[in-house]
């Protein structure tokens, strides 16, 4: 398409005044809350390796980790023997039931995650795994297993045998990133990138309760990026989630990755640069900016570049050690909230080591979209300690919480426009490591924040993986 314009002018200020509008909360709904409800053991001697700075069981980007459907949630991990493990209780229990998959993590790769989704429109589980830009492993259950857990056996025959497609669809040699999202009909999709970090394109499938289909890719690695640096000419987009809205509209935010590190400042930084943000409003066949023009369509010729128009939401350069693959979500209106984090410039105009940098100097940010159709950036008052990622969730009253690595949480009220950032837990005799997994359908079964996380360890010593609940306001 045409040329790249930039919309950060809107939110160029590092924490933005907003706009109150007639959409703010009315003063008699309660502001953010957490009281913690409990904690249970998943596994006593859960895998435990360092790899790109993270775990391969608790990597939050790993949509659906963890899920909650029809009063049972559910979870995955790889056990000290690399073993994939599906576990579910009653929601709320205390106990887990657990099966052991005939599939053992083939690399020491924290990108090689396990994600699950339902398929509504038959009542499967559906769990992809194990893969960074190579093969990946599926596995999908018997049908009505998550319509009737209560009277279906937990076993390994009714989780199904180990696929190396999807149901004989391969999709691509070079995979990673699963995440898997309910349509509003009850399809279920599957979102994945093709192709490698810095040369890679974002695509979509769908199984409709009998059949995958190959969507195809909407995101393209084609094209020029020029800083004050240098120049790129191979990318891919960084999704910080995808997900449909109350509507029916699908939502992604997303950072790039430029493949030439000449477009940074330093070698040590990260080539992320600037926010994006697109929406489909026919379940991803065509992708819009945030004025309303189609910018990609998928499976064609014209996918959404880094040289389309509008797409940027708040702009960065790459020397800022941007974080990919932050978190997002949508509140009660159909509005868009993202999280994303980076090294402001007040702490210097060039990172030089982004992990050091990150952990030193980073600090997350608020981005979302207000009813009045303008963007809004606030910055949160929580260092990060921390060079990885945070994550983003809201309420029935659409308060806002970052939970923040170390299982430490920060909410704001809607009813302030989401100016009163505070912390709310520190995370303390959590011992964690550091990412966690959001349990994002939860929230809305029973108004429970659930997440899993792992104790910290040393090496490749195995550790206790967890998951804890907060009740949030009633």
């Amino acid at each position: 398409m045409k040329r790249r314009t930039l919309l950060g002018a809107a939110i160029a200020g590092a924490v933005m005044t907003p706009v109150f509008t007639s959409g703010t909360a009315r003063a008699a709904d309660p502001g953010p809350s957490v009281t913690k409800k409990g904690t249970t053991q998943l596994d006593g001697q859960a895998i435990f390796f360092v790899s790109y700075d993270g775990l391969v069981n608790n990597n939050s980007f790993q949509k659906n980790g963890l899920l909650t459907y029809k009063g049972y949630q559910y979870a995955t991990w790889y056990t000290s023997t690399g073993n994939a493990v599906v576990g579910r209780r009653v929601l709320g229990g205390s106990s887990w039931s657990t099966v052991t998959l005939s599939h053992v993590l083939k690399a020491s790769d924290s990108h090689n995650v396990i994600s699950m989704g339902v398929s509504k429109v038959d009542g499967r589980l559906h769990i992809n795994m194990d893969s960074h830009s190579n093969g990946y492993f599926y596995v999908k259950s018997v049908a009505g297993l998550m319509d009737n857990p209560a009277t279906t056996g937990w076993t390994a025959s009714v989780l199904g045998s180990v696929q190396t497609s999807m149901d004989g669809l391969a999709l691509t040699s070079q995979f990673t990133y699963p995440q898997f999202i309910s349509t509003p009909e009850g399809k279920l999709q599957l979102s994945y990138r093709v192709g490698i970090s810095g040369n890679g394109r974002n695509a979509l499938a769908e199984y409709d309760g009998s059949t995958w289909t190959a969507l195809g890719e909407w995101s393209s690695s084609t094209g020029t990026y020029t800083s004050s640096h240098g120049s790129s000419t191979a990318r891919n987009m960084y999704l910080h989630g995808i997900d449909y809205d109350v509507n029916g509209r699908l939502h992604s935010f997303f950072t790039w990755r430029e493949q030439n590190a000449a477009v940074m400042c330093n070698s040590g930084g990260i080539t992320n640069h600037d926010t994006g943000y697109v929406y489909s409003t026919d379940r991803g066949r065509t992708w819009r900016n945030d004025a309303g023009t189609v910018v990609g369509t998928t499976g064609s010729s014209d996918t959404v570049a880094v040289t389309d128009s509008g797409l940027v939401v708040d702009s960065l350069n790459p020397d800022h050690s941007l974080m990919n693959q932050e978190s997002q979500s949508t509140d009660s209106s159909g509005l868009p909230h993202a999280i994303i984090s980076y090294v402001p410039g007040r702490f210097g105009q060039c990172t030089t080591n982004y992990v050091n940098d990150r952990t030193a100097n980073g600090r997350a940010f608020h981005v979302r979209k207000n009813s009045s159709g303008t963007w809004t950036k606030t910055e949160i008052p929580v260092v990060l300690n921390s060079s990885q990622r945070t994550k983003l969730v809201l309420d029935k009253y659409d308060n806002a919480y970052a939970i923040f690595p170390y299982g430490r949480i920060a909410g704001a009220s809607k009813s302030s426009g989401y100016t009163d950032w505070t912390l709310l837990y520190d995370g303390s005799g959590l011992n964690a490591f550091g990412e966690v997994v959001i349990d994002e359908m939860r929230i809305k079964a029973d108004n429970v924040l659930s997440f899993m996380y792992q104790e910290k360890s040393s090496g490749t010593t195995p550790s206790a993986l967890h998951v804890v609940d907060f009740a949030l306001p009633a």
